[in-house]
């Protein structure tokens, strides 16, 4: 096998496998400098405004979907999605994604894999696996909020920054960013992430609606969180009073 004659070399005239140098590692210093402020950068936590609490399981932090791409335009400037896979696992549409982004400090093409799952919706009472009940929308629905899924799974992978340790139970240090880069204006209406999009579609009935008004507080001045609520009651009065799927 040829060598490159550009890798340092990790083994000492008598044999012996030595750690390389930082400098030799990177090139220079100048670089090592800037893969470190790229590091820390994607290990910071995001902005806490951005950090929202799942509709249903009310312990689990999240960031939007839209946040996650704002940051990697932001970051990467340059970054693509390669659907590697779709398939149905038992009533969810599964999607294997690779993100790619162009690290701004090479100049070269980096990528993370990612997985996302969403559930097939069928009619109220039918068996989840009973595909003779799916409605006319789940695939439509499905498949969107699957690759989202997906897309931000593989953006958890480049650092914290894109939602890594929400979740993590020791995770206690919390640095901001820089407020001045992210601020939003004072009158602007709070966003309503995709995922909470999909939950309000994926509610059986008015009860789970309820729920999702009452733990939404800060959308409810937001006139398409409530135009979306009410479409999807009119949804499942219909889908009751007909027993179909609505088209």
């Amino acid at each position: 096998m040829e060598t490159n004659s550009k890798v340092p070399s990790t083994t000492s005239n008598n044999g012996v496998r030595v750690l390389p140098k930082l400098e030799d590692l990177y090139g220079d210093v100048e670089l090592a400098s800037k893969h470190n402020d790229l590091n820390k950068l994607l290990n910071s936590l995001p902005k806490a405004e951005w950090i929202k609490i799942h509709p249903i399981a009310k312990d689990v932090k999240y960031l939007p979907i839209e946040r996650v791409e704002y940051l990697l335009t932001t970051i990467y400037t340059k970054w693509r999605k390669e659907i590697k896979s779709v398939q149905v696992v038992a009533n969810s549409i599964v999607i294997t994604l690779r993100l790619w982004v162009l690290d701004p400090v090479t100049g070269e093409w980096d990528w993370q894999e990612g997985v996302g799952a969403a559930p097939i919706r069928v009619n109220k009472g039918a068996k989840a696996t009973d595909f003779g009940e799916v409605q006319s929308s789940a695939v439509q629905t499905g498949a969107p909020a699957a690759e989202s899924y997906a897309l931000k799974d593989a953006a958890e992978g480049f650092g914290k920054i894109f939602g890594k340790d929400l979740n993590r139970k020791d995770e206690i240090n919390y640095e901001p960013m820089q407020e001045s880069k992210f601020n939003k204006k004072a009158d602007d209406k709070p966003e309503i992430p995709e995922e909470l999009k999909a939950v309000i579609d994926f509610a059986e009935d008015n009860a789970k609606l309820n729920q999702i008004y009452q733990t939404n507080k800060e959308f409810h001045s937001n006139p398409e969180f409530m135009k979306i609520l009410s479409a999807r009651k009119a949804e499942i009065k219909k889908e009751q009073l007909n027993g179909s799927p609505v088209a």
